[in-house]
């Protein structure tokens, strides 16, 4: 699949941005998720897990969306 530009109101934005905010409210689902069950407690550094875990989501998606 070729990535090509989104029109957002009349503006073009690349699709990696697109799939930035995607990945960045799943991984707020992700995180309120861990946080309710307390496993952000267990890791050493929470804010650097959550960064791996939203670079992970965005990976994903991409992986998926150009397929």
């Amino acid at each position: 699949m070729k990535f090509v530009e989104v029109d957002l109101f009349g503006v073009y934005v690349a699709p990696i941005s697109v799939m930035m905010v995607g990945a960045w409210f799943v991984t707020m689902i992700l995180r309120r998720v861990a946080g309710r069950f307390g496993l952000l407690a267990y890791v050493w550094h929470p804010a650097l897990f959550v960064f791996a875990v939203y670079i992970i989501v965005l990976s994903s998606i991409v992986l998926v969306i150009s397929r």
